[in-house]
């Protein structure tokens, strides 16, 4: 066989090989455009359930105002949004931190026993009921206090967060490159100088769609709400007393047999949808905006490097 020949069956070869991947690729591609279409729709038809039957609802009156009677249609939401804003500020303040730490620790100190098992048990405690975390709640301090509190809901709480944080931190870091890491030793730092200055930095953006995630799950929990803070039909007014939340009242509505109440459950359920979405929006811009800017202390030690001059 002559070096034309061969030239041209190689050729042919790369072509037919060429043309199958291509069809593989193209397969391959409708596939996971299907996929992301069916994970949509369900997604989509909830969101526009959800907007349909409760945009009739929302009102001035309906998002400040105190629950009405049963059954009258008056009344609104009010105290539910504050304490929905109060129990996932407090718990995110419990949680993120505990979270986060965890995660560095598993990351950048883990291969060793302890955090093999710091690892399975987070891992077994991200799979527990809500129930159950907000039944050990009500045992360590509802009972402990005598009644039902704000602090026992952001505890509750605050035990589903933590997991996920800690799960997401850990994952995030993992996938900074090695390199990194090499280059601060290179230089001369500190462990935990490279991990706090050079790691998080790179592993931002994750850590806070881990935290992000943390918080769509504990706002929509019912569960560990029912057995801590109870519910309350007036605003917040001491973290030593029952308060309401959206959940609660969502899952209270439900269960009247009125048109109106249930109305009002729908409503409360957008509200609360736009509440997450908007806690997820004004992060991101946040963080988004902050890129490239100087920390506040690496402000303050500019600024009295130039009072000092």
């Amino acid at each position: 066989m002559s070096t034309n020949e061969k030239r041209q069956e190689y050729r042919t070869l790369f072509k037919n090989n060429v043309e199958k991947r291509l069809v593989v690729d193209k397969i391959v591609r409708i596939i996971v455009f299907a996929c992301v279409i069916i994970a949509i729709i369900p997604l989509g038809s909830i969101l526009v359930e959800v907007f349909k039957n409760g945009f009739a609802a929302i009102s001035y009156e309906f998002l400040t105002e105190v629950p009405g009677s049963i059954g009258s249609g008056e009344g609104g939401i009010g105290p539910a949004i504050q304490g929905t804003m109060i129990i996932i500020g407090l718990s995110s303040l419990i949680g993120v931190p505990i979270g986060v730490m965890s995660g560095i620790y598993l990351s950048e100190y883990g291969d060793n026993r302890l955090a093999r098992s710091i690892r399975f048990f987070n891992d077994v405690f991200m799979e527990f009921p809500s129930i159950v975390l907000g039944i050990f709640a009500f045992l360590v301090i509802v009972l402990l206090l005598g009644h039902f509190s704000v602090w026992a809901g952001a505890f509750a709480l605050s035990l589903i967060m933590f997991p996920i944080v800690a799960r997401t931190t850990e994952e995030s870091l993992k996938m900074v490159p090695v390199t990194y890491r090499e280059a601060g030793t290179a230089l001369g730092l500190k462990k935990w100088v490279i991990t706090f200055r050079i790691v998080i930095s790179a592993a931002k953006s994750g850590m806070i769609t881990g935290i992000l995630l943390s918080v769509s799950r504990i706002g929509g929990e019912t569960a560990p709400l029912i057995m801590t803070i109870l519910g309350s039909s007036q605003f917040f007014s001491s973290m030593d007393v029952p308060m309401d939340a959206l959940p609660l009242r969502i899952w209270r509505l439900s269960l009247l047999p009125y048109d109106s109440a249930q109305l009002q459950g729908w409503g409360s359920a957008l509200v609360l949808i736009i509440i997450i979405l908007g806690i997820n929006l004004a992060v991101r811009y946040f963080f988004a905006n902050r890129k490239g800017k100087p920390g506040i202390f690496r402000q303050l030690i500019k600024k009295g490097v130039h009072a000092k001059n």
